[in-house]
């Protein structure tokens, strides 16, 4: 059932987070893999608990605006809306399966009624296909249907009806943002390594960024591909061996820097503020310890 927090009493622009949690979260799918239970985050940053959809939330809600986050099981963004609330934050908890369109027609419906229709719209499910698999299982004679299926269904099929519910209202208002926070994979194909995900599909997203944003530019309707080039600083990816500790920056085996999700946040803040006559439609955001992917 869906939860609602909070109604936008106060009429503030909003901005819906899809997958606003993390799964590398404290208690996420991701964590629980790598280390067989939850860890503990009480050393870790408020504002990277809950990954790139979390500091997302957090930053807009900062910015004046109703929140709407989205998740699977309402509980899971609990410790989030607590956040956002103490530091004076509205927002709203709405459970939201991607994979399900009549979940998504569900949501928005009780978006649009509690909150608004939404001014800022960030895409940011991921999904755990293929994460599972163990080294002899990385070819693609090895993947499971049904790993894939969900796959498409979450980086092809899910941007493609949520995009749907927000489109209308922003045409017609004239306004309105869409980010697609997506990976490297949307780039060029590359082969699955061990523990990764099955991203290739990840380039339907790009593409349909692209598309949307030839078809409704000219109403107004900022639509950005976001390609997040690198690892993100989490409390499951802080509690691996080579994840950084208290007092230091977080890092990923080899030493190389991890993203602050909060610095991804205020990129995309600072992208939907930015005039028309200047649009950016793609970034990359890199650690300046690596080299970009192409």
């Amino acid at each position: 059932m869906n939860d609602i927090r909070r109604k936008n009493v106060k009429n503030l622009p909003v901005a819906v987070i899809i997958g606003a949690t993390s799964k590398w979260q404290a208690d996420g799918p991701n964590t629980k893999l790598a280390h067989g239970s939850a860890v503990d985050d009480s050393d870790v940053p408020v504002s990277i608990r809950w990954g790139i959809g979390g500091a997302i939330a957090q930053k807009f809600a900062a910015e004046g605006y109703f929140v709407v986050m989205t998740t699977r099981t309402a509980a899971n963004a609990e410790g989030l809306a607590a956040a956002v609330e103490a530091q004076g934050g509205a927002c709203m908890i709405v459970e939201l399966d991607v994979t399900s369109q009549d979940s998504i027609k569900e949501a928005f419906q009780l978006i649009r009624k509690e909150g608004g229709d939404p001014d800022v719209l960030v895409y940011n499910a991921g999904y755990l296909e293929g994460r599972t698999l163990p080294k002899e299982m990385e070819l693609l004679e090895h993947f499971p249907i049904e790993m894939f299926d969900t796959a498409l269904q979450i980086a092809a099929r899910g941007p493609f009806l949520v995009a749907k519910e927000v489109l209308p209202a922003m045409r017609e208002r004239q306004s309105g943002s869409i980010f697609f926070s997506n990976n490297t994979e949307c780039l060029r194909g590359r082969k699955r390594g061990t523990g990764g995900s099955l991203y290739y599909p990840r380039v339907m997203m790009r593409n349909l960024a692209q598309a949307l944003t030839e078809e409704y530019s000219e109403f107004g309707v900022h639509v950005v591909n976001l390609v997040i080039d690198g690892g993100i600083d989490s409390p499951g990816v802080r509690a691996m061996p080579t994840g950084g500790s208290k007092g230091t920056p977080a890092v990923l085996a080899g030493g190389l820097s991890l993203i602050d999700p909060m610095k991804i946040a205020e990129a995309v803040h600072y992208l939907h503020g930015q005039h028309p006559s200047c649009w950016s439609h793609e970034i990359q955001l890199t650690p300046f310890d690596r080299k970009p992917a192409y």
